[in-house]
């Protein structure tokens, strides 16, 4: 008789060394408010502008991995004719802002295993009139048939639950929720692809802005747009005979489903996990110089600093009022965090699954030292978190991963 595996013990297990595996190229790309160009034109432009930057040709691309919420019809088969790409290894991830992440984990074993050698993973998606609505109102059957017939509709609501238990249950004030966007909003000011980046960000502006559902207020919610992020993924040995800059991968998990019994989510699978992460790559979260937290809303991002380990549950207002969540670290706090480098999404824009990418796209430029006006200086070691796939009331994925710097 076969004997099931108890769940904890399943749970409990690391997952395999990524060592040898290099990521290269990263790449953003048209960020606007809304575009007549479709997905599969983002997706393109971003494999486009990674094979340029490094020299390589479409026929040595024999990987694809995409995510988007906009393709339509499509998938990212058909994609392979549209970009004349003949890859032996495809995949395609409908996991929201967890894309990237588990893009990344995916495409290491295949190259890991020699089922691919240069794997393209980019997520992109078009922004048209009212075209974020369309999209959320189909979401899942949970959507279709639980939330917009009862005028709960989209992310807002629930987010808005989110954040009034937080805040309840913690003592969260929205001064605590306004220093992790304002400090974001800094950082946008110094990266010029960013959509709000020309744009400065007080605390008055932030607490007195127009309501949007409960707790939530117009700074709290991302802006919905088009465009694309990706990156190229191949071994280490390759990245250095091509002589390009690289960062490595120390440890990546993912969780989904977690915690279902809580009433309202107050945190997410990175709480089984987090502590493996460090384990697998000899870190602990003071060794950590950047973290990119998924930040459709404020308090995600605060539910990550505790569940990543940065302070314990219910810990988060207390610990982004002691610390400095700038790039530069040219804040007075005597604790220097930098965080959403780039600004995140709630200043740099939410480009559907693109915004999955964001944060390990971010963290690649960082760690090879090609961010340029937004540069952490002295970084070689990065945590990137996604978070996505709002179901009804919460996240269903969670993932993450430690990226470090590689040989110049």
């Amino acid at each position: 008789m076969t004997k099931s595996i108890p769940p904890e013990a399943i749970r409990s297990g690391h997952p395999g060394s990524y060592q040898g595996v290099a990521l290269v190229a990263a790449s953003s790309v048209n960020y606007s408010r809304q575009s007549h160009h479709s997905a599969a034109w983002f997706i393109g432009k971003t494999l486009d502008k990674m094979l340029k930057a490094t020299g390589i040709s479409k026929k040595e691309v024999d990987g694809l991995a995409v995510s988007s919420f906009s393709l339509g019809a499509d998938s990212v088969v058909n994609l392979t004719q549209h970009f004349q790409l003949a890859p032996r290894w495809i995949e395609q991830l409908p996991f929201g802002g967890a894309s990237g992440v588990i893009a990344l984990r995916r495409a290491s074993r295949a190259i890991q295993c020699g089922d691919a050698n240069i794997i393209a993973c980019i997520g992109g998606d078009a922004a048209f009139h009212r075209s974020f609505e369309a999209t959320a109102s189909e979401f899942s059957n949970f959507t279709i048939d639980a939330s917009f017939p009862y005028g709960a509709g989209g992310p807002n609501a629930a987010f808005a639950l989110i954040t009034q238990h937080y805040m309840a249950e913690y003592g969260a004030k929205r001064e605590d929720f306004a220093r992790i966007a304002l400090s974001q909003r800094y950082n946008a000011n110094h990266y010029p692809p960013a959509l709000l980046g020309h744009k400065t960000l007080t605390e008055y502006q932030y607490l007195n802005a127009r309501r949007i559902a409960g707790p939530l207020h117009l700074f709290d919610c991302v802006m919905p747009c088009a465009g694309g992020e990706g990156f190229l993924m191949m071994s280490e040995d390759r990245a250095r005979h091509l002589n390009l800059r690289y960062c490595l991968i120390a440890a990546a998990d993912e969780l989904h489903n977690a915690h279902a019994e809580d009433e309202v989510q107050f945190r997410a699978g990175w709480t089984e996990y987090a502590l493996s992460l460090y384990e697998s790559a000899g870190l602990a979260a003071e060794d950590i110089d950047i973290l990119q937290t998924y930040d459709d809303y404020p308090v995600i991002s605060m539910i990550q600093f505790e569940d990543l380990g940065f302070c314990a549950k219910g810990e988060g207002p207390e610990f982004v009022r002691l610390t400095d969540l700038r790039f530069d670290r040219s804040g007075p706090e005597k604790n220097k965090l930098p965080h959403n480098t780039s600004g995140g999404q709630l200043s740099v824009g939410q480009a559907g699954a693109a915004a999955g990418y964001m944060a390990l796209v971010e963290s690649i430029r960082q760690l090879t030292g090609q961010a340029n006006t937004n540069q952490v200086s002295d970084a070689t070691h990065a945590m990137v978190s996604g978070f996505g796939m709002i179901n009804y009331d919460r996240g269903l994925c969670s993932a993450a991963t430690i990226l470090k710097a590689g040989q110049a």
